[in-house]
């Protein structure tokens, strides 16, 4: 077994077919397909489930992909220090972003890491949280922004803050919600007035709401805080894009539960009503995070600084509200 064979396994895995791999990797089928031939029989198990779909890992194959991505990352990781002199912020990077963040965070640390260590490739991956969580698993990204605060299995956090929920939109079906809303005095962002106020979660009974799907994070919070408070909760769509939830809620036929920083990128006048909940207060932990088993490099220490630097400016000069710094480890 060799990097190659390694490579050609991962761009098969990838591909989800021999055929596109093939294509991919500029090599024959019949040679791609002699390749895994051979690499299953040195394994002495089966590799991949063949079928006229394409083809998945069997829990062998799952295991090589994962440990061959680590291989070909040190593999890239060690060539590209020694060819900026050794140990220098150099090389590719892959970070991973929950939509909610990347809204946020995203283009001030690719303006960062542009600025400062131009020897860096910057990666970045964006999707909802659970997806991110499996990125960082299998060994595809070095860094993930995580709704956690505890370490887990082959998992380090480095935890960063709290954000609190806030209820956005309805305003058709809901109007209550915002009558106690006002103008925090002072309080402006681009020239417009920034409404503050609360809604406790109580009057949020049988409101409608469109949230994410199960497997999200978020849409579980939901669940479990409206469980533990004994408030009916009234989902009437599954929505996996942050864009469409807001222009939703927006358009007031339905609420949507999401953190400040989901209204970031938005121009002020094209943002929903929004209010922070209470009674009780719904807040998430989220921490940067990466496997302990890949290498961690100068350059991914470099971008984690960056991300950890970023967030602290952000909330002080007022651009992430809703968010409570935690304490530097």
């Amino acid at each position: 077994m060799d990097v190659r064979q390694l490579r050609n396994f991962v761009a098969i895995v990838d591909s989800g077919s021999l055929s596109k791999a093939a294509e991919r990797l500029l090599i024959a089928q019949p040679s791609l397909s002699q390749q895994l031939r051979t690499l299953e029989e040195e394994l002495q198990t089966q590799l991949l489930i063949r079928s006229a779909q394409g083809v998945v890992p069997t829990d062998a194959g799952k295991t090589l992909y994962r440990h061959a991505r680590v291989v070909l990352r040190q593999m890239e990781q060690i060539r590209e220090e020694v060819r900026e002199g050794g140990g220098s912020e150099a090389g590719p990077v892959a970070v991973g972003f929950p939509t909610t963040i990347a809204a946020i965070l995203a283009v001030p640390l690719f303006q960062r890491v542009r600025t400062q260590y131009p020897g860096i490739r910057l990666q970045i991956f964006e999707s909802m949280s659970g997806y991110i969580g499996e990125l960082l698993a299998n060994g595809r990204l070095d860094l993930a922004m995580l709704f956690r605060d505890s370490e887990t299995r082959g998992i380090s956090v480095m935890p960063l803050f709290d954000e609190e929920l806030y209820v956005m939109g309805g305003h058709l079906v809901c109007p209550e919600i915002y009558a106690d809303a006002d103008i925090a005095p002072g309080a402006r962002e681009n020239g417009n007035d920034v409404a503050s106020g609360t809604c406790e979660l109580a009057r949020l009974a049988n409101v409608p709401l469109v949230v994410p799907s199960a497997s999200n994070g978020l849409r579980l919070l939901i669940e479990r805080s409206f469980s533990q408070a004994n408030v009916e909760l009234n989902i009437v769509a599954d929505i996996d894009s942050l864009p469409t939830l807001i222009d939703i809620a927006r358009a007031g036929d339905a609420c949507a539960i999401l953190p400040a920083s989901a209204l970031a990128p938005r121009d002020p006048a094209l943002r929903p009503k929004a209010v922070r909940i209470v009674s009780p207060q719904m807040v998430r932990p989220a921490s940067v995070c990466w496997s302990n088993s890949l290498p961690v490099g100068s350059a991914t220490l470099a971008v984690r600084q960056c991300i950890a630097d970023l967030i602290r400016e952000l909330q002080a000069d007022g651009h992430w509200t809703g968010i409570t710094l935690r304490a530097p480890v």
